[in-house]
């Protein structure tokens, strides 16, 4: 379950210097380093740990912050509308099942961070509901999932923390993706456990905030100071073409409601993702996969060649 920011409090660390946080003069609306040289406010219950001169995000004025990315809540027809357009994955939930296996094997209750948790990603729901997990969450925008907004590049948080990362949807939003998994790997406790799920053929989504895609090799080479449990594509050529047509239509008539029409319509193709081998899809697939384990030998460049799996 998500915890209170009271309980985690000494977990806070300065993005920039990585020093330990403390509330400033006793007040609870700023954290601030020892030697108070670096101040962080606190915005409606929210700690907003972010480095103004590095980070995408600007926070000039936090009476007028407004986040970077909006995400919408569906409700009624329109959230029936969304589970056709986009299902839950069933490699997905196969992935979390293997990870949730891995952290029941602990003593004690797993402790878990969920990078870009603002809005509650397919197969995550356990993570926020299960008493016999410790969550931590954070993203860039304001949500009640999360425990304070930062930028993935300085995880505000110490090291070692951690028995598991789950980053679902977010390399691609990232300037730097290698730094985050750096990152990742550092407030991880030896032998811990990463989960990511990124694109490798989507249409650019969340317009200005989209940088980068992997191919299912590519993801495994980023996550090279991590053992790999288990890699894939979570959607296929199905999938993917089902991207493809939306962004056709919307293209073609000027329209994001054209290609909703048009993505609702050929809803079915994305089954074909059953029909078709795993070697093709990963040529042609719409989201890979990557579960490893933290380790202290990094994956060598020279064993790339014989990751891929795919069909050619």
């Amino acid at each position: 379950m998500l915890l209170k920011n009271s309980d985690i409090i000494p977990l806070f660390r300065c993005p920039s210097t990585r020093l330990k946080l403390f509330h400033k003069d006793n007040s609870k609306d700023c954290f601030a380093t020892e030697d108070g040289l670096y101040r962080y406010h606190v915005w409606n219950d929210l700690p907003i740990f972010v480095d103004n001169e590095k980070s995408i995000i600007t926070l000039d004025d936090l009476n007028s912050y407004k986040p970077v990315i909006i995400r919408k809540n569906y409700s009624g027809f329109l959230s029936f509308l969304k589970k056709i357009l986009s299902p839950n994955k069933r490699k997905t939930k196969e992935n979390v099942k293997l990870l949730v296996g891995n952290l029941k094997n602990l003593d004690e209750n797993a402790k878990v961070l969920i990078i870009g948790g603002g809005t509650i990603g397919q197969g995550m729901e356990y993570f926020y509901n299960s008493s016999e997990i410790d969550l931590i969450s954070f993203d860039i925008y304001i949500s009640s999932n999360i425990n304070f907004i930062a930028d993935a590049h300085q995880i505000p948080l110490k090291d070692g923390h951690f028995d598991a990362v789950i980053i679902q949807a977010v390399l691609e939003h990232v300037l730097e993706p290698q730094k985050v998994v750096s990152e990742i790997f550092r407030v991880l406790k030896p032998k811990g456990l990463v989960y990511a799920e990124t694109p490798f053929l989507q249409q650019v989504h969340e317009g200005a905030y989209d940088y980068t895609r992997f191919t299912e090799s590519g993801h495994r080479y980023l996550f090279r100071q991590f053992t790999s449990i288990s890699s894939g594509c979570t959607s296929g050529t199905g999938s993917q073409m089902l991207w493809s047509i939306d962004y056709f239509f919307r293209g073609l008539f000027r329209s994001r409601f054209f290609g909703k029409i048009a993505k609702l319509l050929f809803f079915w193709i994305r089954y074909f993702d059953y029909l078709i081998p795993e070697s093709y899809n990963i040529d042609c697939a719409s989201g890979v996969f990557f579960l490893g384990l933290k380790s202290k030998v990094k994956f060598h460049a020279k064993d790339m060649p014989r990751c891929y799996r795919g069909s050619q």
